[in-house]
């Protein structure tokens, strides 16, 4: 029994190691393909952010711009919100197409007698029917009118029918016009104005997304000469703290320096470094922004290319007139455009229920025309024999109809209102008070595009100071390493000095590029706030 469980043990050990061996083959396996994954998914990040890993390409400015305004995916789907409205406002207008409409029918019946004048104890008609008309809705006026023009034949066993087979025509138009409530304007006209305007809102708003498109098309594009001078800066600012470290070891080779302040240089430079790596971080950023904004997808060239702005801001700014940017801005602004038509559709609005508020009177008018033609037979009394027959069919009919034989007319009128305060009046009521808050919600429109134009140009101003100063600091910088420098050479300061020296110059560079950066934003934010918002606030619409 021992050794029987003994066995067992040493089974069940190597089933479980065996086991293990197996698992942790396929964690092995597992982790070999994640690690797959991961230099997969690197090398790919790597083609999207690390500089210089395409095919570098010089773009200007303009370039950059005419790329996004033909291939920027935004612009894409703005550019269908008009051909929808289009569409939309041929689907309401086809209200108003004629309607024709036709009945082409055959029918019998056989009827039993039920007194003597059915002329039998059992009556067969035979009929048949073809009809047509017309109907059609007319716009102006809100009326709409009907013609029908209706034709049987029939055929019957009754011995008193005068017609055998009987042939019938009828020619009936109506008129329908509204005089008070839907006579200048209707729920269909109603939208279909607001339609016209909406498609003309979508005008507008495509030409407030070029706009900001553009913009942002010109901000990305100097963020990246911005990041692409950054990583100059830094990499020029590396380049100081080696030589530095080069300079500090020959000293200490000679002896005339410690060991110390190659330890200092030589940390200086691994923080120039890090300062290097966040600057390609940052330009890899740019980067990816201003080709989101130019090209159409992942398989476009410039997606996987390296781009190279070449153009250079310019720090000649001409005398901005604000009293002209104002005006220019208030005539100009997309959304003050957008508002004004969004008050147009306001207006229509109220002025529908204005009209709902009055009575409906409608002026109603018929006219038919009527022929009979046919076999006729004459009877001698009441049922009696045929004494005569007279040929004839559905031409008689129709030189009747078209005689005019036979007219019948109609006109009426119709009235009908509501007794009391009717929903219409309190919807009328509600809108006029709403309409209030409309004209301050313009007023207050019209002071915030005046705020941001003057804000912008307080800005260009400002900036144009910051920027005199920071090429100031820079060049005192530059002096004052130049003579840190000599006076190192000279044995006069210590490492310290220099080091120092070089960062203050780092910093100093790196302001005056941040300082041009802002202008050429700040030049682009007053462009656009001429011309219009980030944001469709306009006006409500009243419903």
């Amino acid at each position: 029994m021992w050794l029987a469980e003994q066995y067992r043990l040493r089974i069940c050990l190597v089933f479980t190691l065996i086991a293990l061996a197996a698992s942790a083959a396929r964690a092995q396996t597992a982790d070999e393909r994640i690690d797959s994954l991961i230099e997969q998914a690197a090398a790919r990040l790597e083609i999207v952010q690390t500089p210089g890993s395409g095919p570098r390409v010089d773009l200007t400015l303009e370039d950059a711009i005419a790329r996004a305004l033909e291939r920027n995916l935004d612009l894409v789907v703005q550019r269908l919100n008009p051909l929808v409205f289009d569409l939309s406002l041929a689907q309401q207008l086809a209200f108003y197409r004629p309607i024709v409409n036709a009945n082409i029918s055959n029918s019998s019946r056989t009827n039993p007698a039920s007194t003597q004048l059915d002329g039998g104890q059992t009556v067969i008609s035979d009929t048949a029917t073809v009809n047509g008309g017309l109907d059609q809705a007319v716009q102006w006026g809100g009326g709409n009118y009907t013609v029908n023009w209706n034709n049987n034949r029939s055929a019957s066993t009754n011995a008193f029918a005068s017609f055998n087979p009987s042939y019938r025509a009828t020619v009936q138009a109506s008129y329908t016009q509204p005089l008070l409530r839907g006579f200048k304007i209707d729920t269909t006209r109603q939208q279909i104005q607001v339609t016209r305007i909406n498609r003309d809102i979508a005008d507008i708003d495509l030409r407030q997304t070029i706009t900001n498109t553009v913009s942002s098309v010109r901000n990305a594009y100097w963020d990246l000469l911005y990041a692409t001078g950054t990583l100059a800066v830094q990499q020029q600012a590396l380049d100081l703290a080696e030589e530095l470290i080069r300079d500090n070891e020959a000293r200490v080779e000679i002896g005339t320096l410690a060991p110390i302040d190659v330890v200092q240089a030589r940390s200086e430079a691994a923080a120039r470094r890090q300062s290097l790596a966040q600057a390609e971080q940052v330009l890899a950023t740019a980067e990816l922004a201003l080709k989101q904004l130019i090209v159409s997808g992942t398989t476009d060239s410039y997606w996987s290319s390296t781009l190279n702005p070449v153009d250079q801001p310019t720090l000649d700014v001409p005398p901005i007139d604000l009293a002209a940017a104002i005006r220019a801005a208030l005539a100009d602004r997309t959304d003050l455009a957008r508002s004004q038509r969004q008050l147009d559709i306001n207006d229509i609005n109220l002025f529908a229920m204005r009209n709902n508020t009055l009575p409906s009177v409608d002026l109603v008018g018929t006219y038919q025309l009527q022929g009979q033609g046919g076999t006729r037979f004459l009877r001698s009394g009441l049922g009696g024999s045929v004494t005569t027959e007279i040929p004839g069919g559905l031409g008689d009919a129709f030189d009747q109809l078209f005689d005019a034989a036979f007219p019948v007319w109609t006109v009426q009128v119709n009235l009908s209102y509501p007794l009391g305060q009717s929903a219409a009046d309190a919807a009328l009521a509600r809108a006029q008070l709403q309409t209030r808050q409309v004209t301050a919600q313009l007023e207050q429109l019209q002071l915030q595009v005046a705020t941001e134009v003057t804000n912008a140009v307080v800005q260009i101003r400002a900036i144009e100071r910051r920027i005199d100063a920071a090429i100031a600091a820079r060049e005192l910088a530059q002096e004052q390493l130049d003579a840190e420098q000599s006076r190192f050479e000279a044995g006069l300061t210590t490492n310290f000095f220099v080091v120092q020296a070089q960062r203050d110059l780092s910093t100093a560079q790196d302001t005056e590029l941040r300082a041009i950066l802002d202008q050429q934003k700040a030049l682009v934010e007053l462009d656009r706030v001429q011309r219009t918002s980030l944001s469709n606030a306009g006006i409500s619409i009243i419903q």
